[in-house]
């Protein structure tokens, strides 16, 4: 009897049992990138870094251009240095290797009807199997000539399919957004064979919206965008998505907004004869802009429903008192006030001016009603008390309300305090705070305290639209009476020491400066000056004969306090910086403000480094010193020294560098489409109009669960919650 041959099908009696039929695993827009054919683990960890891990994160994974291969050239007329498609067969195809330089070269020759020509690729072997073929094939490529033989020099190919289209090659081909092992190329492969699965997309947009606005469906719009049929639909499909992810983006202002006039706040009754004396108090006279601004504040926090107002004005074009007067208002009516900075820097500079203020005028109207603290990670002090004191002991003095206007940075909303009674939220430069930040320190209360948000970085109307889509904003356009222009020069190499000498005369007539570079360490990556390394050198040599300070964000606070109180005391002539003195350093006495490196900084951020000097009564100059030579480089440069106004080169900026640079949202998850859109005033107002409409039809977009789940991931992840 023959043996029974046991097979993993095979039970334990010998009987053969056949395989079961293997299950079919269905893929939808919800599956795993590594669940997909081809793609094994590195790939799925490499895709993860581009913010793929679903189907349908593939899918949306858009073309960031396409490289025009579509136009077929006969082989007979192919021209040296010039980007072709060429369509043929291989009629050979040999490897030679070069020895010296250990390279193996490809060398394959197509032929039209027109002619023969060669292609060469190097240390790609496995093309003699690939294309030893009698299929058509296209290559597109650069044609470069060697010995007067022209040939194409590392082609892109693709092998020609009867009834299929080219995807690599002979059409307009996508190029997507890569990282390291994640070519094109590979994407285009992948991404082509989820194609059928667009079909499972549904419609987000409601059906009046895409009909009245001449919307490419979102299937279509798909397909279109990845694999054009021509540049037209590739431009359509690019609308339609840009349409739709601004939409998003206003809906979730919009219903923020909404939402936000819906909760309870504090009336906080405007005391006039109060804000009257206070401002006549002053030393200075308030600007119509601070004027109009201070009594809108006022009329806001005067309604039950939360403020939530930007108050957006130039360097210099005071801000702070107005907020001041505000928070003078909210005290009086019993209420707290927390004023929070983004830096140890900024918030200490805010405490010593605001409390030297507030002393002088409760001194002299005979009130002693506002106590003034300070909370930071490292300083914690009172108006009434101005040695240090503990972190448990000043949040206390919260709790309990014997501390009403308290100045701190993140770690009011970090540490655990509590308030008595929060009336009244001022965040400065509040771009640079985190949506938890924000929300964490407003939701310290059991009603919703008004917030007044304030940046000194102006803001272009579209990029306001969008980003801070849900506040009121005020301008404050005027700058006070008596402030001179700050002369601003850029400085090539060669004027380095010109420049020097300059600093040098103004030091002597008692003038003091700073020198700003963009790395604290020296780097093997970027050739730039560092803080660390020139305070050494400029402290040793051209201002030896000077005080030579040095300040940079990673001194301890104490440590940058100091160097800060020395600064202003007029104890240091010269203070050598890293971007620490952007924000809310203000030292009348300094006249001089240089940035080596200026070509590292935005257009917005050089503009804050100037607005450091101006402040007092003596002509200020600016120089930014620049090696570069690159024409985009210095024709930025020369905004910036032709004019004055922040906002003329915020909306400059924008242009040059988009809003995710300028405003910290690049990781906020604002979509890509809408910052290289931010722009376009009329589109934004535009589809604010249609978020606007489509509100007032379903507030809760019933209707459009989809686009509710959206907006819904969009308020939490923004600026928005």
């Amino acid at each position: 009897m023959a043996a029974v041959l046991k097979t993993a099908g095979s039970n334990p009696l010998g009987v053969q049992i056949p395989h079961p039929p293997p299950i079919l695993f269905k893929m939808t827009l919800n599956t795993p990138v590594e669940n997909i054919k081809r793609i094994g683990p590195k790939h799925a960890a490499r895709l993860k870094k581009l913010g793929i891990k679903k189907v349908r994160d593939l899918l949306f994974h858009f073309p960031a251009r396409y490289q025009d291969y579509s136009a077929i050239v006969p082989i007979k007329n192919l021209k040296e240095d010039t980007e072709v498609t060429i369509q043929g067969k291989v009629r050979h195809i040999n490897q030679r290797n070069t020895y010296r330089r250990g390279l193996k070269i490809i060398e394959a020759y197509i032929e039209d009807e027109t002619g023969t020509t060669k292609a060469v690729w190097f240390n790609q072997s496995y093309l003699l199997d690939t294309l030893s073929t009698q299929k058509p094939i296209l290559l597109s490529g650069k044609v470069a000539n060697e010995k007067d033989e022209l040939y194409l020099k590392n082609p892109i190919y693709e092998i020609k399919t009867p009834g299929k289209r080219t995807i690599h090659t002979g059409q307009l081909v996508s190029i997507y957004p890569e990282t390291a092992g994640i070519s094109s190329r590979w994407l285009r492969y992948i991404i082509e064979t989820l194609m059928p699965l667009v079909d499972e997309v549904k419609e987000p947009l409601p059906d009046f919206i895409v009909k009245n606005k001449k919307l490419m469906p979102v299937q279509d719009a798909l397909r279109q965008i990845h694999f054009p049929d021509s540049a037209k639909k590739a431009e359509r499909a690019k609308e339609r998505f840009i349409f739709t992810d601004i939409f998003y983006v206003q809906l979730a202002a919009l219903k923020t907004k909404y939402e936000i006039k819906r909760t309870k706040s504090p009336k906080i009754k405007t005391d006039i004869e109060l804000t009257k004396k206070f401002v006549d108090f002053l030393p200075f006279k308030l600007t119509d802009s601070q004027k109009k601004s201070t009594w809108k504040i006022l009329k806001d926090i005067e309604n039950p429903m939360p403020m939530n107002r930007l108050l957006e004005g130039d360097v210099g074009s005071g801000k702070t008192i107005v907020g001041v007067i505000a928070a003078l208002n909210a005290i009086n009516a019993g209420y707290q006030v927390a004023l929070m900075a983004p830096t140890e820097i900024l918030a200490e500079q805010h405490y010593g001016t605001i409390s030297n203020l507030i002393s002088k005028f409760q001194n002299n109207s005979k009130s002693q009603s506002i106590k003034v603290a300070l909370f930071t990670r490292s300083n914690r002090r009172t108006s009434d008390n101005y040695a240090k004191i503990s972190k448990e002991k000043i949040k206390e003095k919260i709790l309990k309300g014997e501390t009403n206007f308290i100045i701190g940075t993140h770690t009011l909303a970090q540490e655990g305090v509590e308030f008595n009674k929060l009336g009244l939220v001022i965040l400065d430069e509040q771009h640079r705070f985190g949506v938890a930040q924000r929300a964490s320190l407003v939701k310290k209360t059991t009603q919703s305290p008004h917030l007044l948000s304030m940046t000194a970085t102006p803001i272009p109307r579209s990029l306001a639209l969008t980003i801070y889509g849900d506040l009121d904003i005020s301008l404050l356009k005027e700058m006070p009476k008596g402030r001179k222009k700050i002369i601003t020069r850029i400085v090539p190499p060669k004027k380095r020491t010109e420049a020097y000498n300059f600093i040098k005369k103004e030091l002597d007539k008692g003038r003091q400066a700073f020198v700003v570079f963009p790395l604290i360490e020296e780097s093997r990556v970027l050739e730039v000056r560092s803080a660390k390394a020139e305070y050494q050198k400029l402290k040793e040599g051209p201002f030896k004969k000077y005080r030579v300070g040095l300040i940079y964000g990673k001194l301890k606070a104490q440590e940058k306090e100091d160097v800060m109180e020395r600064m202003k005391n007029g104890k240091i002539d010269i203070l050598i910086s890293t971007s620490v003195v952007e924000v809310g350093i203000d030292i009348p006495n300094a006249t001089i403000m240089m940035v080596d490196g200026a070509d590292r900084f935005g257009l917005a951020q050089l503009h804050q480094f100037r607005g450091r000097v101006g402040r007092g009564e003596h002509q200020s100059y600016a120089f930014l010193l620049t090696d570069s030579s690159s024409q985009n480089v210095l024709h930025r440069l020369r905004a910036i020294e032709k004019t004055q106004s922040g906002f003329e080169l915020a909306q400059a900026d924008l242009k040059l560098r988009g809003g995710g640079d300028m405003y910290g949202v690049r990781q906020s998850g604002m979509p890509d489409l809408v910052m290289q859109n931010l722009n376009n005033i009329e589109l934004i107002e535009e589809i604010r109009e249609e978020a606007s409409k489509l509100l007032e039809k379903d507030y809760d977009l019933k209707k459009y669960p989809l686009l509710k789940k959206r907006v819904g991931k969009i308020q939490k992840t923004m600026h928005f919650e």
